[in-house]
């Protein structure tokens, strides 16, 4: 796993250690920098924001909510910050790339693309 310095508001850095984060996720929070909520860029993916990434690899992109693991349903392109994917993209600002383990072992680099903020428009 490659180190970038994470940003996460307050209130969503309390609510996910809140849950107990799966091991990883966890200690990715407790190196991230913590922010006032106010103080969030706009370009960095936070939870409930929909983030559009591409993978390096394989050059798909794709467009995903990141969002609480009780809020999570594929179908509607909400991942779970408790999943490989959601876990690797919070707290990363556009154009911000992380390699992430993934199960099965293998290793992808994701590259932030899009952030849309909730209740905000694409391109506002």
């Amino acid at each position: 796993m490659q180190h970038t310095n994470l940003i996460i508001g307050e209130t969503d850095f309390a609510r996910l250690m809140a849950i107990r984060p799966p091991e990883d996720l966890r200690a990715e929070l407790e190196r991230a920098i913590v922010v006032k909520d106010e103080s969030m860029r706009p370009d960095v993916v936070t939870m409930g924001s929909r983030v559009r990434y591409t993978e390096l690899e394989t050059g798909n992109s794709r467009e995903v909510e990141i969002v609480f693991p009780d809020e999570a349903a594929a179908s509607a392109g909400k991942v779970s910050v408790f999943a490989p994917v959601g876990a690797a993209l919070i707290g990363l600002a556009v154009g911000h790339q992380i390699d992430w383990d993934f199960p099965g072992g293998s290793t992808r680099k994701l590259t932030v693309v899009e952030v849309i903020q909730p209740g905000k428009k694409p391109g506002h």
